[in-house]
């Protein structure tokens, strides 16, 4: 099993191959500090850059229906191409 340091250099990684692509159309989307298998579904969320976002309540939290909710929405929407966002819960 990987630790969390293993986990996000490994992620760190794959964004610098990204950013370091010439031909490859990419959007990274991360989620939030508390990503929660089990969270509830609000079909709501807001889009961050790439600092450190708390929702209204002070959390960095996602469920990951929510997070889902947000992929494909940014995927049909297409509005941040070659950036790395994030999304939180509201």
């Amino acid at each position: 099993m990987r630790t969390p340091f293993q986990i996000s250099h490994a992620h760190a990684e794959a964004l610098n191959f990204l950013r370091d692509s010439k031909n490859l159309k990419w959007t990274y989307i991360s989620p939030a500090a508390d990503f929660q298998a089990d969270g509830e579904r609000t079909g709501e969320y807001t889009l961050a850059g790439e600092d450190f976002t708390l929702n209204s309540k002070g959390e960095s939290t996602i469920s990951y229906a929510d997070y889902a909710i947000a992929l494909v929405d940014e995927l049909v929407a297409g509005a941040h191409i070659k950036e790395r966002i994030s999304v939180v819960s509201k």
